[in-house]
Parts: structure tokens; sequence; C-alpha cells
């Protein structure tokens, strides 16, 4: 089947000073990430969105310091409460790349976002990340009165291993007590570390996110630890019960369409509530681009009418 002309240029746009990742270090590839996405800005995003306010914020965990980039919409109170957890493959990306993301998903969801500067790997490997981006869950409910937000009305969100950490945090926060969390946004998540499921075989060359990659950030990442380890592969976790309620998005060219989809399946047998949907024609990472697609703001309300049904 001829591919569409969209995911034609999408492709395109991937193959502009794209070198292997596999050849660089881990600083490198951050440094190259940041340069492409400044590169591409006026093409992937609308112009960048006012709001009330944008702070920065240092956060001195048990066992390192990180930053948190915090996004009020509006001089208001008792706003939801959304922490967000960016991709990268768990190596690359930081606030900044997600910056634009981040503003729209404050604004359009009339909400308090926390953006998660999470430590990377591989200076700082499994479970380093998941646990700085618990930690932080857990300061935002604590100061979510001062921050304008409701902490009744918290919302895990990610993209990518993004919405492996969002997924993560809610397991801890069921595993350890709390907090409360009323729903997960998983934006094609990155869920088996195992990289088993035929997607991976299927989509894993020519769709931006290639198998050499996803292989590349799980090393990074893993280490040796148990690539079957619940808080790294929520899929194949043995008890998935009492999660809260779940939007998961995916795309149709996307190696990790399939763990996407099982997740979605795993959490209704196991009685959570949950809303999915593909979005056909589109490969890893559309959801950034909403200046060039109509996807992209699709995904945006999808989240918006979940998040409202809550």
């Amino acid at each position: 089947m001829p591919l569409p002309f969209k995911l034609k240029f999408l492709l395109w746009l991937d193959g502009l000073n794209s070198p292997d990742i596999s050849k660089l270090t881990p600083i490198t590839s951050r440094a190259n990430m940041r340069k492409s996405l400044n590169q591409l800005k006026w093409l992937i995003h609308e112009k960048d969105e006012v709001l009330f306010s944008i702070e920065e914020r240092p956060l001195a965990l048990r066992e390192g310091l990180i930053k948190v980039r915090i996004y009020r919409p509006v001089e208001k109170k008792g706003l939801p409460l959304i922490l967000f957890f960016h991709g990268g493959g768990f190596v690359q990306g930081d606030v900044y790349t997600h910056d634009h993301n981040c503003r729209r998903i404050a604004i359009q969801n009339n909400a308090v976002v926390v953006s998660v500067d999470y430590r990377l790997a591989p200076e700082f490997p499994f479970p380093v990340p998941g646990q700085d981006c618990y930690e932080a869950t857990l300061w935002a409910v604590e100061h979510a009165t001062s921050l304008g937000a409701d902490p009744n009305k918290l919302i895990v969100m990610g993209d990518s291993a993004g919405g492996n950490l969002a997924t993560v945090v809610a397991m801890m926060a069921r595993d350890l007590g709390g907090p409360a969390i009323k729903a997960q946004v998983l934006i094609y998540p990155s869920l088996d570390a195992t990289l088993s499921m035929s997607s991976v075989q299927h989509y894993g060359k020519g769709y931006f996110l290639t198998k050499e990659k996803m292989n590349w950030y799980v090393a990074h990442y893993t280490g040796t630890a148990d690539k079957k380890h619940p808080y790294l592969s929520p899929l194949l976790a043995p008890d998935l019960k009492c999660l809260p309620p779940a939007l998961i998005i995916t795309a149709e060219f996307d190696p990790l369409i399939d763990e996407g989809e099982l997740y979605a399946k795993r959490l209704r047998n196991e009685g959570v509530s949950v809303v999915y949907k593909e979005y056909k024609g589109m490969i890893h990472g559309f959801f950034s681009m909403p200046g060039l697609l109509k996807e992209a703001r699709e995904a945006e309300s999808e989240i918006t009418t979940f998040c409202r049904s809550l």
C-alpha cells in the first residue's frame, strides 16, 4: 500500500540532519535533539501561547536535585493539576524540548501543568527517572494550593518514555499508598522494555522511531536491571488492578502501537476504565507537531474531552 503524502512528508522531516543515534554519545544526541527541534519549530509548532505565569523551581529529592517548570494558564485557584513527563527514550529531552506541548496542555485544559525535568540515563538509569517523577508528584500535591491547583484533581501525563513514567507513577502511587491520581494520559507510551511486540519488527525501520534507536535507549536506561520489572515494562506487570482511568493514544505506523493497544486491553480486563484512540497515518512523535498536523490538534482535543469527563 503506498504511503500517504503526509506520512512521506513526516519521514522526510525525520531525514533532515538525522545521524545514526547508535553512533552518538548521549550528550551529543541530546544536543542534536534540541538543535533539530529549534530548526523545525517554525513548521511543527504554532506560535507560543501566553500564560499567566511560567516559572522554574529546583526540587531537592532524597538522592539528588532536579527542577520543575510550572505553567499556570490563569490567575485562579482550584485548577486541575497535571504532572507532565517528557519523552526522549529516558536519555534525551527536557522541560524545554516539550515547553510548547505544556503551554498548550495548560491552556486547553485550564490546568496547572508541572513539567518534570527528571534525571536522564545513562548517568541516572532505572529506577532513578521513575523515582524522580514520583517524588515530584508528591511535591506537587503537597504544594498544590500554593500553585493554584486542587490536589484532588491530579492527572499524570506523558509521551513515549514519559508515557511509561506516567503509568509507573500511577503504579507507584497505588503500591505506596498515594497520592490519589484521578487519571493517566499516555501518549504513544513505551511499555515493554523487552521490545518483543510484533509492531517493533513491522515498523522498526523507516518510520522515524527505529528498532536500532529503541535498543540504544533501552540499553542506556535499563543497565543490568530485569527488563520485565513492572516499573520498566508496565505491560508485563502481573497486576494492573486499581490503577486510575486511562486515555491511551497511539499512532498507526509506530513501533510502540502494539504495546499501547495491549496495555489498554489489559487494563480493561482488570477493571480499569480506558479510552483508547489510534491515529491513522501517523508516526511516533506526531503529537508534538500541532502546527503541521490536524491529527495532533485532534489528539489535544481528545485529551481535553477526557480530562473534562473525569
